[in-house]
């Protein structure tokens, strides 16, 4: 069949990515005001046609995704890293000039870095006090919902990023918006070159079709601008300094920029202090003292400076927990929480809101119990610290009180890395195939979109426990050094 080939998965994925960028001239997240007239909604017959062929394209791009890891695992001779990247780049040509897709969330990029540049509190106040007219107002008024009422809940590097693109284009929302997916782009080089050089070397093409030519990763990180990516790309960057290249003062001071993006990549430095107390010499109270003051240490010294270089202030221990306001129907916790908290309501009339939380904090509480159980593991030599560390936030994303589709890639590259053909892998690349279609291009979450989730998570699983797919069959060598050799706990 021709698509079972490289140049026939490319040929269709580059479709399907076609199609999604134009279906999200039409029906993507356009602007609330576009003063250069290029993203401007276009009737609701024209929003309607483009939702149908961003979806049909989304379809083709995670059929041409699938094939492809076939085609890695029947014919891995074929298929070189090369090819690979090629395949990564004609995929993301696409979606590069077009609108934000599947979320709103870069315009409060936008208006958070015009208040940095403006002097406002942005942990304090949210992106309504931006002038309509002034630096940032179009991004403002391009906010969702909520949102244009929140403080920031991103860390003062983020920020300073997102300061620069707003300084650099006068806060004008197409050139603005293009310049932060420039940063998300570059971001998914780097988590290109780390993922290189995590994976073993028979296993990089495997670890690049999951970690990096994820539909995942396509849609939510290049179309949607999601500075998850960037948080990410940092955290793998840091995870291949300090877990394979002993590294550990530089890789501890990347992850310190990722927790300066968004916090959960703290989770990297759980691991990097494992392994560092595990390769020191000397007694064990030497030893546990550097692992628990170390890589902490040199993460806090990059958070205090870039709090004061970016001037913010350190309002952003304070909103960790905003995104924790809204409810996301991917959430376990909050759906049960809700769930029972609504029947106590029925029979005792009290408040559902104090049982939501209490099953929130739970869920919480058994993740912190699994992520020290893993910690414990590789502290024993019976468990790789970067599996580990992908296992780790893959199990704090599902027992999170907010879920979205794409906080799968937080762990799935890192797991990517040293087992994509392993049991959660696989679990990964169903749920991936499934996820991307949770969201509508305009980043609503409508019935419809769950159901053409259920439908694909449903296809992948049955072509998984059938063997029709890479990771059902490939073999990944082994690790490469001797005090990498684990056992599988997942």
């Amino acid at each position: 069949m021709w698509s079972l080939s490289v140049a026939g998965c490319r040929r269709l994925g580059v479709v399907g990515s076609l199609a999604v960028a134009l279906g999200g001239w039409a029906a993507g997240t356009l602007p609330d005001r576009d003063p250069w007239g290029l993203w401007l909604p276009r009737g609701p017959r024209a929003f309607e046609a483009g939702v149908l062929l961003a979806y049909a394209g989304l379809t083709l791009l995670v059929i041409a995704w699938w094939r492809y890891g076939r085609l890695i695992t029947e014919r891995p001779a074929a298929v070189r890293v090369r090819d690979t990247l090629t395949t990564l780049g004609w995929w993301a040509a696409p979606l590069l000039l077009a609108p934000p897709l599947y979320s709103a969330d870069v315009y409060s990029y936008i208006a958070q870095g015009a208040m940095v540049l403006e002097g406002h509190d942005v942990y304090g106040a949210g992106p309504s006090v931006l002038h309509p007219g002034g630096i940032g107002g179009d991004a403002a008024a391009s906010v969702g919902g909520h949102w244009t009422d929140t403080p920031a809940p991103y860390g003062p590097f983020f920020l300073l990023v997102a300061e620069g693109v707003t300084r650099a284009t006068g806060g004008q929302i197409v050139p603005a918006v293009l310049g932060m997916r420039l940063i998300a782009v570059a971001a998914l080089g780097l988590a290109v070159w780390a993922l290189l050089r995590l994976a073993p070397r028979g296993a990089r093409t495997g670890a690049l079709w999951l970690g990096a030519l994820n539909p995942l990763m396509l849609v939510h990180v290049v179309g949607g601008v999601h500075n998850d990516g960037l948080m990410v790309a940092l955290l793998l960057a840091g995870a291949a300094l300090a877990l394979r290249g002993r590294r550990w003062i530089a890789g501890s001071a990347l992850v310190g920029l990722a927790m300066m993006v968004k916090s959960p990549a703290a989770l990297g430095l759980l691991f990097i202090g494992v392994v560092v107390g595990r390769e020191t010499a000397g007694p064990p109270i030497r030893r546990v003292a550097k692992a628990l003051l170390g890589p902490g240490a040199v993460a806090a010294a990059v958070a205090v400076a870039a709090t004061l270089v970016s001037g913010t202030g350190f309002g952003w221990l304070r909103t960790q927990s905003v995104a924790g306001s809204i409810h996301t129907a991917l959430s376990f916790t909050s759906d049960l929480g809700l769930a029972l908290g609504r029947w106590m309501q029925y029979f005792s009339g009290t408040h559902p809101d104090p049982v939501k939380r209490a099953i929130q904090a739970m869920g919480l509480t058994l993740a912190l119990v699994l992520i020290a159980y893993l910690a414990a593991h590789v502290a024993r030599g019976l468990l790789d610290p970067v599996k580990a560390l992908g296992v780790s936030l893959l199990v704090l994303v599902a027992l999170s009180p907010v879920v979205q589709p794409w906080y799968l890639l937080w762990g799935a590259p890192l797991l990517a890395a040293t087992t994509w053909t392993g049991r959660t892998a696989r679990g990964v690349a169903v749920l991936s195939a499934a996820f991307v279609f949770v969201t509508a291009p305009d980043g609503r979450t409508p019935a419809y979109a769950f159901a053409l989730a259920a439908v694909a998570g449903a296809t992948a699983a049955y072509l998984m426990w059938r063997g029709d797919s890479a990771p059902a069959t490939a073999r990944v060598p082994g690790p490469r050094r001797a005090d990498e050799r684990v056992t599988a706990v997942t």
